[in-house]
């Protein structure tokens, strides 16, 4: 009775727990959350934590907290590293959603990343559960993410997505609502900011932060050389490690191809490698449809053009990258039939 009320009370809601970004759909409502997967903790003499920022508000202070407070990703390459962490921050968005009512007990649908560990899992159900949720189910990424682009995952043809996000890039083939091949590898958004950042401090003796590096990526970074030939610039700042002090330079977009070049590439291998083994009469499907990517990796320039010179396939970026995932978890929950079938409550 009182889970029924509950229910009554609460909005369904589909998150997308991403190591860099955390999106929350809400049922009927679509999209009502984006913000960074960042929660800011001050700990106290004794070494009590209390969690005074998530969010948008905590990235903002990112790199820049003096000795008692600490801005943290509690989700570490698509898996949680903090447990209580997680659940204060799942408990923020859960509570956002519901205008900060404590009694909202919603049903969640979340993502996961396919290689996650039955540990993991159980993690990532008890830190929800324990944030308020009523009912827990764990979808995997690639499967969230083919049904928030619009795949025909039920029909007896291939589907082949990859999910480039900030800790994971998932790498699936799906048919009959079920997934057929899956790969996922702990190499994405976050390697690829770690290369620039190790780039630019052993080529310039500059060192650069997480926000920095992001915002490089972003503005000047690309798989693959433009077809026009232009190469960009833009100009960096960050501490001098000889000197010791603030400095500015330039750096140029072929410079940071060449930075992100083995991470893109391990990316690329994991595609390539998802292609060898996939079944020959749904390769034969893949053919025909082509490669569909998602995930903020999807938006690297040019990353699109690389994988169809490597895999002479065509290569379709998602019309909603960022937001594929989350929109698939919000679909799943409408059609309580297939969100049974391709869940995992184990």
């Amino acid at each position: 009775m009182f889970g029924a009320l509950f229910g009554f009370i609460s909005k369904d809601l589909g998150i997308d727990l991403g190591t860099s970004n955390t999106l929350v759909y809400a049922k009927n409502k679509g999209i009502v959350s984006n913000e960074p997967s960042v929660v800011a903790v001050y700990k106290d003499s004794r070494g009590a934590k209390k969690v005074i920022a998530v969010g948008e508000e905590a990235k903002k202070m990112l790199g820049k907290t003096p000795g008692n407070i600490v801005a943290t990703h509690p989700l570490k390459d698509g898996a949680i590293a903090d447990f209580e962490i997680t659940e204060a921050m799942l408990k923020y968005f859960i509570q956002k959603i519901h205008n900060k009512k404590s009694y909202a007990r919603p049903r969640i649908v979340i993502s996961v990343p396919s290689a996650i560990t039955p540990i993991e899992k159980r993690a990532v159900r008890e830190s929800a559960e324990t944030a308020g949720a009523r009912e827990v189910y764990l979808i995997e990424e690639p499967m969230a993410a083919a049904i928030g682009v619009g795949l025909p995952i039920t029909e007896p043809s291939g589907n082949m997505i990859v999910d480039i996000g900030g800790g994971t890039t998932e790498v699936a083939v799906i048919s009959l609502a079920g997934i057929v091949y899956c790969n996922s590898v702990r190499i994405a958004g976050d390697k690829i900011e770690e290369a620039i950042v190790q780039y630019v401090k052993r080529r310039y003796n500059l060192l650069i932060g997480e926000r920095t590096a992001e915002n490089i990526k972003i503005t000047i970074g690309s798989a693959y050389p433009n077809l026009d030939g232009e190469e960009t610039t833009m100009e960096i700042k960050g501490r001098d490690l000889i000197a010791g002090i603030p400095k500015a330079l330039e750096i140029s977009s072929r410079e940071i191809r060449e930075a992100i070049a083995e991470p893109v590439n391990a990316i690329i291998e994991t595609i390539r490698i998802a292609l060898e083994q996939t079944p020959p009469e749904l390769a034969a499907d893949i053919v025909d449809k082509g490669i569909v990517i998602s995930g903020g990796g999807a938006l690297l320039r040019n990353l699109d053009l690389l994988i169809k010179e490597v895999t002479r396939l065509p290569v379709i970026i998602a019309d909603n990258p960022l937001t594929a995932v989350a929109e698939g978890t919000g679909k799943a929950l409408d059609e309580v039939n297939l969100l049974k079938v391709i869940t995992s409550e184990s």
